[in-house]
């Protein structure tokens, strides 16, 4: 009904204008519905409409399951989330077929499913499953559709489903590439769990050997086979705290790895653009070393402690970066290494124009997709816990050179994508 429509209207206006007695007061109107015995159903109905078309937008403008449930987790919390993964469940059923399975993967991994009877009622359903009231429910509901129809564009790493547009290279690699990834993921877990650092140095650089020997062989079969796809992209959550420093290891383990990456601060990910194999190991690698980082950055905090010293934000701050510049170097030492080995066996003028043209892909991508790319300087104000943060990344004693005093990380400009 055009009342009904109306009053989420001015509920959401409410909601995106921050006033806080203003919205309260549109929310208790739409409690009450536009009148009549069937009110509440109708609110409830025509709420999940708006949302399923407003989350539909999201689609042709970059967006992808994960990265609204990741962005909804972080502005809202897990329960509006899950509300969002119901509503993405609901609208896959509009989605033009076929349907990429790379989409129905991310809609699984978030168990995203129809699981009430009928639409009119799912906000109740909803409210019920979560213990929370009808008032509540519809607070939440209205706060994520302020959340979704806010987002801006960003840029688009596959095509979503429907969309026509030439394809990025986005499966798994051919010639066994998941075995490949099998061992590294062994090796990280390795890494992760042991409690010597230089036995988790170790395994992290034999995890980038081998990543680096497969990038190469990739890069020759690809060759071989004239393949005419194109680089594609994945973005990694750079949350708070220390979002900064994190977007620094992405930035270290991307360029190891023959990638680009572009921090969106505001939005808490960085994107990733390069070739699957290539990508698929800056994943990997970055999710174990920010476990190893934080779990060193938490030994050293002891450590400081018993020598009489106090934990700060500036100090555990200027670890990480410190953290990050090292494993850069190091991954970058081990990727070299694995290059020099790889031109003495294939010959040198056989793989270097194929790197230098994979290369060149992947920048044009990123002239592609972030125009308006900029560059921030990160600060480090702490010496003590930028000493602690490279020791922490240097145990196993390789000579991979001296660590930088600050590197600059690329930011997108949400204004001018």
């Amino acid at each position: 009904m055009p009342e009904t429509e109306e009053l989420i209207d001015a509920a959401l206006t409410a909601v995106r204008g921050r006033d806080v007695r203003l919205a309260e007061r549109q929310l208790d109107r739409l409690v009450v519905g536009a009148g009549g015995p069937d009110a509440a159903a109708e609110v409830d109905a025509a709420l999940l409409r708006r949302l399923i078309r407003d989350v539909g937008r999201l689609w042709p403008r970059g967006w992808q399951p994960a990265d609204l449930s990741r962005l909804a987790h972080r502005r809202l919390g897990p329960r509006p989330a899950r509300l969002l993964h119901d509503v993405m469940a609901a609208q896959r059923r509009e989605l033009p077929n076929p349907v990429p399975r790379w989409w129905d993967e991310q809609l699984r991994e978030l168990d995203a499913r129809v699981w009430w009877t009928e639409d009119g009622g799912y906000l109740a359903a909803w409210a019920a499953r979560a213990g929370i009231d009808r008032v509540t429910a519809l607070r939440e509901a209205v706060d994520a559709l302020a959340l979704v129809v806010a987002l801006p564009p960003i840029a688009v790493l596959r095509p979503p489903p429907g969309a026509t547009a030439a394809r990025p290279a986005t499966g798994p690699a051919p010639g066994g590439g998941s075995r490949i990834l099998d061992r590294v993921r062994a090796l990280l877990a390795k890494a992760e769990s042991t409690t010597f650092p230089a036995e988790a140095e170790a395994l992290t650089g034999k995890a980038q050997e081998l990543i680096a020997r497969h990038r190469l062989d990739d890069a020759l079969l690809a060759a071989e086979e004239q393949r005419s796809d194109l680089p594609g992209g994945v973005r990694l959550s750079t949350d708070a705290p220390y979002a900064g420093a994190k977007a620094l290891l992405v930035q270290e383990v991307a360029a190891a790895n023959g990638c680009e990456s572009v921090w969106s601060d505001d939005l808490g990910f960085a994107t990733v653009l390069g070739w699957p194999a290539d990508l698929d190991a800056v994943e990997l690698l970055y999710t174990s070393l920010l476990v190893q980082a934080t779990a060193a950055m938490l030994a050293g905090r002891s450590e400081r402690r018993a020598g009489g010293g106090r934990r700060t934000r500036g100090y555990d701050d200027a670890f990480l970066n410190a953290f990050a510049l090292r494993i850069g170097e190091r991954l970058r030492a081990a990727t070299a290494a694995a290059n020099q080995q790889a031109a003495q066996e294939a010959g040198a003028e056989r793989l270097l124009p194929v790197l230098a043209a994979r290369g060149e892909a992947v920048r044009e991508q990123l002239e592609t997709l972030f125009p308006g790319v900029t560059r921030s300087r990160l600060t480090v104000r702490d010496a003590e816990g930028w000493a602690s943060g490279t020791a922490a990344a240097d145990r196993a004693s390789l000579d991979v050179g001296d660590a930088e005093g600050a590197r600059q990380v690329r930011g997108g400009r949400r204004g001018r994508r």
